[in-house]
């Protein structure tokens, strides 16, 4: 890694942020609505995004400067574990094929926001919302601070902030404008601010890593060479456990843990509030569905991007450092082997790969809080212009929250939270998935289940320890019965889903109160076009 401050990269990164800050703000003048002072137009942009803004905002929402960094620190770090993330983003979008455009059509007849609302209306019941509600901020703020982390990672290698010894506030300077700027364009601009900007974050992203496949195996000796040096590093013993320390071939006994992380992180990608907004910013059915038929095209560029964990390690990046981390990876493979003007090209990639999903984060959550906590238990009278005016507040409030976590606690306790994160947003997977096929389970059976499969989540992971942290040191553990090693969500999810299915069975028989469910089975198929609001104010004839 170079030392100092890389000038040339340094101003290219600059340059590309000042656009997307332009173009963060002038999105508030983009497909401006006669009335933005509605929850739909700042938090949904108007629900009026087509095939390829919305492929745009989707790729941009999940695929994260996150992603970026660790998915080949990963690979880095234990070889072909670190894969996963392929196999699981092929496997989600054929699932959520199945019930996202059914999530769309109901929520598009009924002014449905969040996932939380569609549970209130399906199921009647206020603590069933709430339960989704709270558990979708929970799991989405370790996610917003993670994209702080992939900004500081890149603004470290780069030199700028000062050294070590420099006082916090300047050190950390840069990283509170980039914050400033995310907070003050999203307010303004709410969800068309991020649909405009993964324009150019996704379009960096793509040239940066067929560039990066391409150019820097040339510079590394050609993928054989770069695939043997892995070889070598995973052969090598940890003295501490006596096993290898990776491999590139997932063993028989890491199967079991490969498969279950995989289908478990794929359940649970379109779980999270961020990736449902998205989709429900779509302008029709139809285009929720193109969507999921072109999406995997972002597979292939994770699949690229995860060999950049290879290529760190045969450019020896990290390589007889003590306690490395790998999350820095890709930043300093990106600044030892690019050209110092392509450096910057890739670090704003990165940085621009933070700011999307961090935009769309915050709204998501601000959402949550606004229908689910704000309007349903403290202001039920609220009118539109004030969900509006309480989502742009508490948007602002979740940025602050992610900041302050980043710049006071350590950054383990932050990926430690996005891992436990996951294994919460499953589990409201059955409560949403289950409501938009059949209205059999019960609200009390879905309100224990998920009570289940979160205490049960919580208390696995809890006991789990790394070399990093004495508690929530990773995500699996052996599954009950079958006594292998797997997801601990998973394992939770199906415990959510028994629980749901016994506790039913049994207040049926009781003949408990099951609720008003205010959908019929036309809304689940709606199309495109735009159908009057079931809850919005009809008008009066006139006599």
């Amino acid at each position: 890694m170079k030392h100092g401050v890389n000038t040339v990269a340094l101003v290219v990164f600059v340059l590309f942020f000042l656009l997307v800050t332009v173009m963060g703000f002038l999105a508030s003048r983009w497909r401006r609505a006669d009335s933005a002072l509605h929850l739909d137009e700042w938090g949904l942009g108007g629900r009026s995004f087509g095939t390829w803004i919305t492929w745009f905002l989707l790729g941009g929402d999940l695929y994260t400067a996150y992603t970026f960094i660790a998915v080949p620190a990963a690979v880095y770090g234990a070889g072909a574990a670190g894969f996963f993330a392929v196999p699981y983003t092929i496997i989600a979008y054929p699932l959520v094929f199945l019930f996202l455009p059914r999530l769309w059509s109901v929520a598009r007849v009924h002014g449905y926001v969040t996932p939380a609302d569609f549970v209130r209306g399906r199921y009647g019941s206020r603590g069933l919302s709430l339960a989704v509600a709270v558990t979708g901020i929970l799991a989405t703020m370790p996610y917003i601070a993670l994209q702080l982390v992939g900004i500081q990672a890149v603004l470290d290698t780069l030199g700028v902030g000062g050294g070590a010894n420099s006082n916090w506030f300047v050190k950390d300077l840069p990283l509170f404008l980039a914050f400033a700027v995310l907070a003050a364009y999203t307010y303004s601009s709410g969800l068309r601010a991020p649909a405009l900007i993964a324009f150019v974050k996704d379009t960096l992203v793509y040239i940066v890593i067929i560039v990066a496949v391409i150019y820097l195996p040339m510079r590394l000796g050609g993928y054989g060479h770069i695939f043997d040096q892995a070889a070598q590093k995973f052969s090598t013993i940890n003295p501490k456990t006596k096993q290898p320390v990776g491999a590139m071939f997932t063993g028989p006994k890491a199967q079991w843990t490969y498969a279950t992380l995989a289908l478990g992180s794929a359940l649970a990608l379109f779980m999270y509030p961020h990736t449902v907004t998205g989709v429900l910013a779509a302008k029709s059915r139809n285009t929720v569905r193109r969507n999921m038929a072109i999406l995997p095209a972002y597979s292939l560029m994770l699949g690229l991007l995860a060999l950049l964990g290879f290529l760190a390690i045969a450019a020896g990046v990290g390589k007889g450092v003590a306690g490395y981390n790998p999350q820095l990876a890709v930043p300093q493979l990106f600044d030892k082997l690019f050209p110092s003007w392509f450096t910057g090209v890739a670090f704003a990639a990165i940085g621009i790969g933070a700011l999307v999903p961090a935009a769309i984060m915050s709204i998501a959550a601000a959402n949550l809080f606004t229908r689910n906590i704000y309007k349903e238990f403290i202001a039920p009278a609220a009118t539109p212009e004030q969900e509006t005016k309480v989502a742009k507040i508490v948007s602002l409030l979740v940025k602050v929250g992610a900041l302050v976590f980043v710049l006071g606690m350590d950054k383990q306790l932050a990926i430690n939270l996005q891992l436990l994160g996951g294994i919460w947003i499953l589990q409201t997977c059955v409560s949403i998935v289950a409501g938009l096929f059949t209205r059999w389970f019960h609200r009390w059976a879905l309100l224990a289940g998920w009570a289940a499969g979160m205490a049960y989540g919580t208390w696995k992971a809890y006991g789990l320890a790394s070399p990093a942290t004495k508690h929530f040191g990773g995500n699996s553990t052996t599954i009950p019965v079958i006594g292998q090693i797997g997801y601990i969500g998973l394992t939770a999810f199906v415990l959510n889903l028994g629980v749901a299915v016994l506790l039913t069975l049994v207040l049926k028989a009781a003949k408990a109160p099951e609720g008003v469910d205010e959908t019929s089975p036309a809304d689940y198929s709606a199309e495109t076009g735009d159908p009057e609001l079931k809850n919005a104010p009809q008008p009066v004839a006139a006599h």
